[in-house]
């Protein structure tokens, strides 16, 4: 059962994972030998902002942690970013974001262009046979396993990271380089969701104190709702349980599937967050 109450505390709890798991991946990425991906970590008051000279993607050049302390900051934010040609995107956390923060964003000539979600729980152990048995038995056939990841099966974790979020076939090496640096590394765990023998699907888990993350979870177009997604869910969340974490966190898009699959699994809402955008962008 879920415990937990929604509080400011677990609030900036819910934040802190996700600027963890960015830092460490960061991190691990800016650390591969001459930092070919130009990876950039730097704090802005309370803030976090993470900047790739090679990955334009929003998600690489994005600032979290903003508050109201840090309201001045946004001006050197920005030049930041632009003496190195590239857009920045705001996070802002409900009752983290004060007025004031949302009207300095406003005059700096951003708006708020997304939402994301963010769920939580308290990690509980499951029975296999508990684990996505409706959206199995929905869904026909298929015999689902899941799998930890080996380190030779990178290209592979790389080829359906690819394949289910509509990256071209030319990312697969840069994406396989990007997570062999996460693999064996402390928190870190992959897995793999195979489909009647065939791997069709892979998550990440990241683990740090006592709050688990859930990073990252993708099923190959054809193999979709088959029940892969929510396995690959309640693996971590049994691996979260076994690590001892208090949280689990995971983001999905809100009102998509993996938000339907995080709420069967007992997640909750722990905030919608708004992504703030330059007009100009």
């Amino acid at each position: 059962m879920n415990g937990l109450l929604p509080s400011l505390a677990l609030v900036r709890d819910i934040e802190a994972s996700e600027i963890e798991f960015m830092t460490d991946r960061m991190l691990a990425i800016q650390g591969r030998p001459g930092n070919p991906e130009g990876v950039e970590i730097v704090r802005f008051g309370n803030a976090v902002g993470f900047y790739s000279k090679t990955m334009p993607w929003p998600a690489f050049n994005t600032v979290k942690g903003l508050s109201e302390a840090d309201a001045d900051e946004i001006d050197s934010i920005v030049a930041f970013y632009g003496e190195r040609g590239r857009a920045v995107q705001f996070e802002a956390v409900p009752g983290l974001a004060s007025p004031n923060l949302l009207r300095k964003l406003t005059e700096a000539g951003f708006y708020p262009s997304g939402i994301h979600t963010s769920m939580y729980m308290q990690p509980e152990r499951r029975e296999e046979r508990q684990a996505g048995s409706a959206q199995d038995a929905a869904a026909g056939s298929a015999t689902i396993s899941i799998e930890p990841l080996r380190e030779d099966q990178m290209e592979l974790y790389a080829s359906i990271h690819c394949r289910a979020t509509g990256l071209p076939e030319a990312g697969i090496s840069p994406v396989a380089a990007n997570n062999r640096v996460l693999y064996g590394r402390p928190g870190w765990q992959f897995y793999l969701a195979y489909a009647d023998g065939v791997a069709a699907a892979a998550g990440v888990l990241f683990t740090q104190g006592d709050i688990a993350s859930f990073t990252f979870a993708a099923v190959l177009p054809e193999y979709r709702n088959r029940g892969l997604h929510r396995r690959l869910l309640d693996a971590r969340i049994e691996e979260a349980h076994r690590r001892g974490c208090r949280i689990a966190v995971s983001q999905c898009a809100y009102l998509s599937q993996s938000h339907r699959n995080m709420d069967r699994a007992g997640m909750k809402l722990g905030y919608v967050r708004t992504t703030w955008t330059r007009l100009d962008g």
